[in-house]
């Protein structure tokens, strides 16, 4: 059924036509408008009037449906915020495991409802604290980890059985796991029952982040090994975070960031199925995490957006029988990049309407940034300010009171279709190309990112883009904030630490545990029960790494720019 019958259509046609040539035509021959046309930060022209011609192919059952309900357009809960609020998660790590320990506790007595976990650049690449690789690194931007030992503190007092943990960690996702798992079994708590989500999404290390080890196929490989360990052990863990968050950092539009994080979807379900594993057991744990930016509308479209172009490749490239395995659950983080230096305080405001694009879009969980994320670290003050700003829009709104309260604005349904269409071309021409691996082997995917940012930078650059308080309303400033600073003594703390544990554990076990990791991976094995004795044993973090490196080695980058 369309929006308007052949009838309604010619009337709503010239109506308009007399309203542009009538009303508009007047007042912007007195008063032009501000640009000669306007499009949202991904190229899609915004109009300045939107009827129902806009959306006339639009079918309610086919398009949008119901909260809950195939393909999920609206929502993939049927009572979403009316029953639960989304997870209030604050990204949070520096230092020792000690100090962030603190600052979860803090968080979790303001009303945080899961942790979020940053791991510093030593621990997601595999060494630790005391690897030369790692100096002047350690604590720097997250929590350094170096064998379960770190983990038990990190968590200390912190009940796992109630508490659902997210880790940002992927190359050496498995290694981090299993500490997880371990930590658990000290405090009585089964794996089973464990809740929350490892990131393990390698693929947008290679063209976003860089925080790869091993090469691409060995890397699938400890993926698929965490899918089917988990499909069979940890029903309730979401194996795998895949991240369009880290894609619209480097640089995407919003279509950018739908295409290419549901490429690389599309790549993991396929190696999952070309592993043995059926679509049906694991496809239900996916999640996947997303940037929240600054063009308001375009935000909320995009969310919805993903949510139906993934449930229609589930159902339809997949075969995906059951309807939780096509629901697309994610986490947002309000946008890193957006926020400036410059006049700080304006940061409150930006991550307040990111927060409430997330919001609109029907995320499961969400970050808010702290206003001082773009000088530092953040402090305790400027953590409670972000997670205040969740609650205030939480409880004081009203916007959770009904699902999808923007569904039916023909702006936001002709701007979702067209995010649709556009990322589904992107995903085709990724297809021909034999898929997201293949297609970040060939520079593809990174110079498309390379070009979106330049223009971007560009546009800020001639002021054609304003950001407010660095191209324009520019003020003398002077810094006031108290910045957060990381303990220079935290390195050396932390690497007396590491090599205590070497020298009090027992050394016998740790070898042999190691050792049978490796006759593993030099087989076909799953590596996750081998990790997680290794872990046990309190092997490091860095010495499984150094075990996987030697036979599966490492990944270096090619030049494709």
């Amino acid at each position: 059924m369309k929006m308007v019958d052949e009838e309604e259509r010619r009337e709503i046609q010239s109506a308009l036509e007399a309203w542009e040539k009538g009303p508009v035509a007047k007042t912007v021959s007195r008063f032009p408008e501000r640009r000669e046309a306007f499009a949202t930060p991904s190229g899609i022209t915004v109009k300045r009037l939107y009827t129902p011609l806009d959306v006339d192919s639009l079918k309610y059952n086919r398009d949008l449906g119901f909260p809950g309900a195939y393909p999920f357009t609206r929502g993939v809960q049927p009572t979403m915020y009316r029953g639960r609020l989304w997870t209030m998660r604050q990204y949070s790590g520096f230092a020792t495991a000690r100090e962030t320990n603190e600052r979860f506790r803090y968080l979790l007595e303001q009303g945080q409802t899961g942790l979020s976990v940053a791991f510093d650049l030593p621990t997601q690449i595999g060494y630790d604290s005391d690897h030369p690789m790692a100096r002047g690194e350690v604590g720097k931007v997250g929590v350094a980890i170096d064998s379960l030992a770190d983990m038990e503190v990190l968590f200390d007092s912190i009940p796992l059985d109630r508490v659902s943990t997210s880790m940002t960690i992927n190359a050496p996702a498995a290694v981090l796991l299993a500490m997880y798992i371990a930590v658990a079994e000290k405090q009585g708590v089964p794996m089973e029952k464990l809740r929350g989500t490892i990131q393990n999404d390698i693929l947008k290390e290679y063209v976003a982040r860089g925080t790869y080890i091993f090469p691409p196929q060995e890397s699938m490989r400890l993926i698929t090994d965490i899918f089917k360990f988990c499909s069979e052990k940890m029903p309730l863990w979401n194996t795998i975070s895949i991240s369009g968050y880290h894609i619209r950092e480097a640089g995407s539009t919003a279509v950018q960031e739908v295409a290419f994080t549901l490429a690389d979807g599309i790549a993991y379900v396929q190696a999952a199925i070309d592993a043995g594993l059926d679509v049906d057991k694991f496809a239900s744990r996916l999640s996947f995490f997303f940037g929240s930016h600054s063009n308001f509308f375009e935000e909320v479209a995009k969310f919805r957006a993903a949510r139906r172009l993934w449930a229609r490749i589930m159902r339809e490239r997949f075969g995906a029988r059951e309807d939780r395995s096509c629901r697309m659950r994610f986490h947002t983080q309000t946008a890193g990049c957006t926020l400036t230096a410059q006049q700080p305080e304006n940061n409150v405001v930006r991550v307040t309407l990111q927060a409430l694009q997330a919001v609109l879009g029907g995320t499961q969980s969400l970050h808010t940034n702290s206003r001082d994320e773009a000088l530092s670290l953040p402090t305790e003050e400027s953590v409670r300010i972000a997670l205040r700003t969740q609650q205030i829009i939480a409880f004081e709104t009203g916007v959770t009171d009904t699902v999808d309260p923007l569904a039916g604005s023909y702006f936001i349904e002709s701007l979702t279709d067209e995010i649709e269409r556009r990322a589904m071309e992107y995903i085709k021409k990724i297809d021909e190309m034999g898929g997201a691996p293949r297609a970040i082997e060939k520079g593809f995917i990174q110079r498309e990112i390379t070009q979106s940012a330049y223009e971007h930078q560009r546009l800020v650059d001639s002021g054609e883009r304003v950001v407010v308080g660095v191209n324009k309303f520019v003020i003398e400033e002077g810094h006031t904030f108290d910045y957060m600073r990381v303990d220079p003594e935290a390195e050396r703390r932390q690497i007396e630490r590491v090599r205590s544990v070497r020298a009090s554990r027992d050394q016998s076990a740790v070898d042999d545990a190691l050792a049978a990791l490796r006759a593993a991976a030099e087989g076909t094995d799953n590596l996750m029960p081998f990790i997680l004795d290794a872990v046990r044993a309190y092997a490091t973090l860095g010495e499984i790494c150094d075990v996987l490196r030697g036979v599966f080695g490492e990944y270096r980058a090619p030049d494709v720019l």
